[in-house]
């Protein structure tokens, strides 16, 4: 027997043309009216199963640019959220702009592509690129962070309302410390997570410190301090783009894929590819005015 629940469907789109289109398609098959949560976004209730009413949807929406969430309506407010950060939370992947103050860049960023697709094991992955900074001076991470990273849209009002409300936020990467704790500290994150790089005499020795944070660190990110504040999976949010974020992303109450590798996008119980963070907020229920930017 199929199990009947209350659901939410949730269409996030930024031209209100493609909104419309969507939420008329999908008008005659939820019960109750639609509901704008804000600019962009338009929320439906249904009554019915969660992997049918997922089939179902997608075929309605097909060929349409709009983000759709379709999630059980009990919790859909969550009460942690761990995000991957390069890609993700910020636009770049940290690593391949090292490599290329170290004139390696094609390289990396050839070997990053592989990994994030999952043809690769990450941790062996890690430690070939990190190899190749070897001798690159420890002050190029400050220009490095200074000219190419930058938050994606709508990254610190996703962090920062969740916060508001309550929320734990946690940013894990298999990237590094010296970027994690800057951009944790600027999105409104509690606590960040990831690779330490080793330096000597001012320089990297090419190194990584052991053990390396990876797919199942990031997942054991997400299950331990779910424990430690006693809740359910059904409480969690995860967020990532690689192939090293999908286990968390399948293991949280809701996971969500971010301009996500095909391997993660095709596994995750929800995608975006058209909005910015803020769609995350809006797939919880959030509405524009409860933001916090």
């Amino acid at each position: 027997m199929r199990e009947v629940m209350m659901l939410s469907i949730t269409l996030v789109a930024p031209q209100a043309q493609v909104l419309g289109e969507a939420a008329g398609r999908l008008s005659g098959q939820c019960a109750g009216a639609a509901r704008s949560l804000g600019p962009g976004c338009v929320d439906f209730s249904a009554e019915g199963n969660l992997k049918a009413t997922r089939r179902m949807t997608a075929a309605l929406l097909e060929g349409l640019a709009v983000d759709v969430c379709v999630q059980p309506t009990e919790a859909r407010r969550k009460r942690l959220l761990i995000a991957d950060m390069d890609s993700t939370i910020i636009g770049c992947e940290c690593l391949d702009e090292l490599a290329d103050f170290a004139g390696v860049k094609d390289q990396v960023s050839a070997i990053t592509e592989r990994a994030m697709r999952g043809e690769l094991e990450f941790e062996g992955a890690l430690r070939e690129r990190v190899a190749m900074l070897k001798g690159l001076p420890v002050r190029s991470l400050q220009a490095c962070y200074e000219q190419r990273v930058r938050l994606n849209p709508g990254a610190a009002t996703l962090v920062r309302t969740m916060a508001h409300h309550g929320a734990r936020c946690l940013l894990v990467s298999g990237g590094f410390t010296y970027f994690t704790s800057r951009v944790a500290a600027k999105a409104g994150f509690h606590e960040d997570r990831a690779n330490r790089l080793i330096e000597a005499g001012g320089v990297l020795t090419g190194e990584v410190a052991e053990p390396i944070l990876g797919r199942e660190a990031k997942l054991a990110a997400l299950q331990g301090e779910a424990a430690a504040l006693g809740l359910s999976p059904e409480a969690t949010l995860a967020v990532g783009d690689g192939a090293n974020d999908l286990a968390m992303i399948q293991a949280a109450g809701l996971g969500v894929a971010y301009r996500a590798k095909p391997i993660v996008a095709e596994q995750a119980a929800a995608r975006v590819d058209h909005a910015d963070l803020t769609a995350l907020l809006y797939f919880q229920g959030y509405s524009v005015d409860e933001f916090k930017r």
